[in-house]
């Protein structure tokens, strides 16, 4: 399959260009010079800067989108697992004869040119991904960076560089990660996260088993019980001073800005590493990074130079604005752990300098995303929330899912609510964006959880405020009992 794919000139044409898995791929391609086009039922600044860049893009999926290569090569199709026979596009291109691929293959067969290092796990893909590709970068290798989040040091969420190496995110969600052979894998931890494919643990760590064994060389946090008992590393990290690992952070501070901790490398101490995040678990993936740029023959003194510099991916406990004393954060946090380690770095920042007379209060906004997820989790979820002093939860984001379980969003608020009483159902996002409106405080850290659309309200949320003189006009001066802990 992977052989078929044909980079010598063929077209390619994407059915929903606009997500940021398949953008990422048709920038690569349309990067060496190659005829891509694609279209999206909504255009947004990714597919702007496609078209920018001389892809042909089209805002309806029709089938007469396919007559725009007419008298021509039929062109390679390329689709993610949502899209399926009932799409129009789709089923004109199979009815003509077009090669059909699924967009990990394109990735697959991109990797397999070069020497691919892939970064998976069920958590922390991302910044993960973005931070080896960042030192690598820094440090003078020039590699291909693909990934499933906007990076401002290369200005999106992709890069074409120009030595043998690329860095890609590998997405275990649709079972497609065991089409992946990587000259370097790196797990970060494996957990249950999506039961709309995988109905057990066991069948998730198949796949990564699998992903493992078409790798030359595993890297893998024994911080997680499933990677250090199942999946056995060629080379581990942990942030565990007694683990035994090849990689270890010790003596580990935390700040508002920052954490630091001293870096060993199989008992040897390289020295003091800086990282730009908040909370242990970017620690941990910081740790990875230095594993794979160690590998790859950088010194540990580049690494921990330019370390200080990187900006984060966006949606990962992205400042979004502050006006009024009031910080506004958007995080892709949808899975239970995933919510824990953020409400955690949102404790260390809450642990800053706060205003004079104010309560540095933490308000989490969560919209659960898919039925399957919410329901086979909820017991999970209701105990994820310990680190807020707030919780509204809206309705479900669905992604397309129907919901069989009868899970709702007000039952996962109920769900949190019997372990934090402070727990608000907003049905609507407008319900949300009118109680935050006029209940926000100086001091407060708002927080929207969310791989749907919630974070759509920000702007509108914060207008408020931004535009607020003072916030006597908003809500009264002290702030009510009922939300206290």
């Amino acid at each position: 399959m992977l052989n078929s794919v044909d980079f010598s000139g063929r077209p390619f044409h994407f059915i929903g260009i606009g997500g940021i898995g398949m953008s990422a791929l048709a920038h690569v391609l349309a990067s060496r010079d190659l005829p891509v086009s694609g279209s999206d039922l909504r255009l947004n600044p990714i597919t702007e800067r496609l078209a920018a860049q001389g892809v042909h893009i089209f805002n309806q999926q029709r089938a007469e989108n396919l007559a725009f290569f007419k008298g021509q090569t039929t062109p390679q199709v390329v689709c993610s697992t949502a899209i399926g026979a009932q799409n129009a596009e789709y089923a004109q291109a199979v009815a003509i004869g077009c090669p059909m691929f699924h967009r990990s293959d394109i990735l697959a067969a991109l990797m397999n040119e070069r020497k691919g290092i892939a970064i998976a796990g069920t958590h922390g893909k991302t910044t993960t991904s973005s931070l080896v590709g960042y030192l690598l970068l820094k440090a003078g290798i020039d590699p291909t960076i693909i990934i499933g989040g906007e990076v401002s040091t290369w200005s999106g969420n992709a890069y074409v560089g120009k030595s043998q190496y690329v860095v890609a995110e590998a997405d275990e969600s649709d079972g497609s990660l065991v089409k992946l052979a990587a000259h370097i894998g790196v797990i970060t931890n494996v957990e249950l996260d999506h039961p709309d494919h995988y109905s057990s643990l066991d069948q998730v760590v198949a796949i990564f088993d699998k992903f493992a064994d078409q790798c030359e060389t595993v890297i893998g946090s024994i911080d997680c019980p499933t990677v250090k008992s199942r999946l056995k590393p060629d080379i581990s990290y942990s942030l565990e001073a007694d683990s035994g690992a090849d990689y270890i952070a010790t003596h580990i501070r935390e700040t508002a800005e920052m954490t630091t901790a001293e870096i060993w490398e199989r008992g040897e101490k390289l020295g003091d590493l800086s990282v730009p995040l908040l909370g242990l678990h970017n620690l941990s993936n910081a740790l990875a990074a230095v594993a794979v740029a160690r590998q790859l023959g950088v010194s540990f003194e580049t690494l921990a130079a330019h370390l200080p510099g990187f900006q984060g991916a966006s949606r990962r406990f992205e400042h979004r604005g502050f006006y009024q004393e009031i910080l506004f954060v958007d995080d892709y946090a949808h899975h239970p752990s995933e919510v824990k380690a953020t409400l955690a770095a949102a404790q260390v920042q809450r642990s800053g300098a706060v205003p004079s007379g104010c309560d540095r209060h933490v308000i989490a906004v969560f919209q659960p995303h898919r039925y399957s997820r919410a329901s086979t989790l909820l017991d999970e979820f209701a105990a994820a929330f310990d680190g807020a002093d707030r919780i509204l939860v809206t309705d479900i984001y669905s992604a397309g899912e129907t919901n069989t379980a009868n899970i709702t969003g007000e039952k996962v608020a109920e769900a949190i609510a019997q372990h934090q009483p402070n727990t608000e159902y907003c049905a609507s996002l407008e319900a949300v964006t009118r109680s935050l409106q006029t209940s926000l405080y100086p001091g407060d850290i708002v927080i929207f959880l969310t791989a749907g659309n919630l974070n759509q309200i920000i702007p509108e949320v914060m207008s408020a405020y931004q535009d607020a003189a003072d916030l006597a006009s908003l809500q009264p001066e002290m702030r009510p009992a009922a939300v206290l802990k």
